[in-house]
């Protein structure tokens, strides 16, 4: 099987083949629910009880690995499945000490397995296929997978992740022992992993919140819980919320621990650890009281920035200790879109064909005016422009196009800059035509005839191909750089594998949670068979420029006064 490639997010092919999955999901998701029918498929659903061993003896500790944002380009997502099946890593943190760390008993996996859209075949080649060769058998005890799905798990109705991970079936050498969608592990000394699922934004289900609230009678008052979700709605709702107070919010996680966890028989249940993905760098936020809240979104998809808004403090009182990749290298990163048309070398033919398409409605005869009378040239433009329903269906068009692509959670940012935007390529394609026009008739070709067409067409698409890709790329920069919007859509367009994250996490005999947070700064691009046959990677770096597994930070250790 072929191995897959970043994303294209700016490819016009793979926009059209993603739209229909998007838009069906927003207008069915909330409608057709498949967690319904999973509840009644699977009515007794319980606990997994991790807390004991083959033997039903009670573990004293156990190791645990947090992987989300996988299944895109090979090179990131088996660079991460590699570092996360070796049977154990050897960090060093600030201040020089080792730490050796053993492959999780329980990998998680925490949202968006597959991008951009899933399918069987798609699943296949860019998720399972790497975790495969990162680790194809293992012998007893096994470890085991979970995993919540993210929106892109979500775009075929959740029928790919189901057969994939709810059907008790392995991931190489991982077995997948859930039946739904969420679920609730039980882990030694008093600690729980709590994998919810809130479709695309939407509230808890019914059935799903019957099934935390009998997971919270089981939860003895000590008991503390790493609750996963497939969206960091702390980063959300303290970005957006005075745009969309509707969607942005954390109602669903404060409901969840207020309203179920602590809510249990013996009001247990008390969140420590908040972790999520969704947004594809490493940020930390830690409380006054020791609690973290953890983006780790690094697990093989395109890099998002940790520059532009303001995340320092939370409004809850978070503060941010940590990012990866620093916010300093993200600003200096964004620069790479200037080269956006060789970045993303298939959009410049979309704008190519608007180009050419607006200067062939218009057809104003132009050529006999030099660069002087640009304002008798732009008066002729206007009339024709006015003149011809189709030139102004095709003017009007393209405005709109660049006004509604951007940043949508600022109307002001939209109107502004999305008319500036839209301006700028519309007087793009009005300079392209009108110097092809003069350069044919400098070639001695009257106007309207068929070479004089040809050459202008020519122009107009090469032009619109170089000039309206880079124009794109500039104005993501400008954006992202100058007025901290689009981070999405800029990071998009430079489809970075590196900067690759995973968390590595160990409960100890006393009871206490270390967080180890490993990063990945480059990713290799060759790979070359590993000479020993035993359970591991299969595949091991044959890039002198790729980097070894790191400690983004020292570690975090949460619950020491327990």
């Amino acid at each position: 099987m072929k191995r897959a490639r970043m994303t294209e997010w700016f490819s016009p092919l793979e926009l059209v083949r993603h739209a229909p999955d998007v838009l069906v999901s927003l207008l069915m998701g909330r409608r057709a629910d498949p967690r319904l029918v999973e509840a009644l498929a699977v009515p007794d659903a319980g606990v997994e009880d991790c807390s004991r061993d083959e033997a039903d003896q009670p573990l004293q500790e156990i190791w645990l690995d947090y992987v989300a944002d996988s299944g895109d380009g090979w090179d990131s997502t088996y660079a991460v499945a590699s570092a996360v099946a070796q049977p154990a890593l050897t960090l060093r943190d600030s201040k020089g000490v080792v730490h050796p760390t053993d492959r999780g008993s329980v990998l998680v996996f925490g949202g968006d397995q597959i991008y951009p859209s899933p399918s069987r075949k798609r699943y296949k080649q860019k998720f399972v296929r790497p975790f495969e060769t990162a680790l194809g058998w293992t012998e007893s005890p096994h470890p085991k997978a979970f995993a919540i799905p993210g929106n892109h798990d979500w775009y075929d109705g959740l029928v790919a992740f189901t057969r994939l991970f709810c059907s008790r079936d392995w991931v190489g050498g991982w077995q997948t022992p859930q039946r739904q969608s969420y679920f609730a592990l039980k882990l030694p000394q008093h600690w729980w992993l709590i994998g919810t699922d809130v479709q695309l934004g939407s509230d808890l289900d019914q059935p799903q919140i019957d099934f935390f609230r009998r997971v919270a009678d089981e939860m003895e008052a000590e008991d503390r819980v790493i609750l996963c979700t497939a969206e960091p709605h702390w980063i959300y709702a303290h970005l957006y919320e005075k745009y969309d107070k509707d969607v942005y919010r954390e109602s669903n996680l404060r409901f969840l621990e207020e309203e179920i966890l602590r809510k249990g028989k013996k009001h247990g249940g008390r969140v420590e650890v908040f972790l999520s993905g969704d947004l594809h760098h490493y940020r930390r936020h830690e409380s006054a009281e020791g609690k973290q809240k953890i983006t780790a979104g690094g697990g093989g998809a395109a890099l998002h920035p940790t520059h532009g808004l303001d995340v320092s403090e939370l409004s809850d009182g978070f503060r941010l200790k940590a990012a990866f990749p620093p916010k300093n290298v993200s600003a200096r990163l964004t620069w790479q879109n200037l080269v956006f048309a060789v970045r993303n070398p298939t959009f410049g033919f979309l704008t190519a064909f608007l180009y050419l398409m607006a200067s062939w409605t218009v057809m104003a005869d132009v050529n006999h005016l030099g660069w002087r009378d640009a304002g008798q040239v732009a008066a002729i433009v206007a009339r024709q422009v006015l003149a011809r329903p189709n030139a102004f269906f095709w003017v009007v068009g393209i405005f709109l196009v660049f006004v509604l692509f951007t940043e949508t959670h600022s109307p002001v940012y939209r109107f502004v800059a999305g008319s500036l935007h839209g301006l700028a390529h519309l007087a793009a394609a009005y300079f392209l035509g009108w110097g092809a026009a003069y350069f044919a008739s400098g070639l001695g070709y009257r106007f309207g005839s068929v070479p004089y067409l040809l050459w202008c067409g020519l122009i107009v698409f090469v032009g619109g191909y170089v000039i309206g890709a880079s124009l794109l790329g500039v104005y993501l920069l400008l954006s992202l750089n100058v007025f901290r919007r689009h981070s999405e859509e800029a990071f998009a367009a430079l489809r970075i594998p590196d900067w690759k994250n995973f968390l590595r996490m160990r409960i100890d005999r006393e009871g206490c949670l270390t967080i180890f947070p490993i990063g990945i700064r480059r990713v290799p691009r060759r790979w070359k068979p590993r000479e020993v046959a035993d359970s591991g990677p299969e595949l091991i770096t044959d890039d002198p420029r790729s980097t070894a597994p790191e400690l983004i930070e020292d570690p975090i250790r949460v619950g020491e006064e327990a």
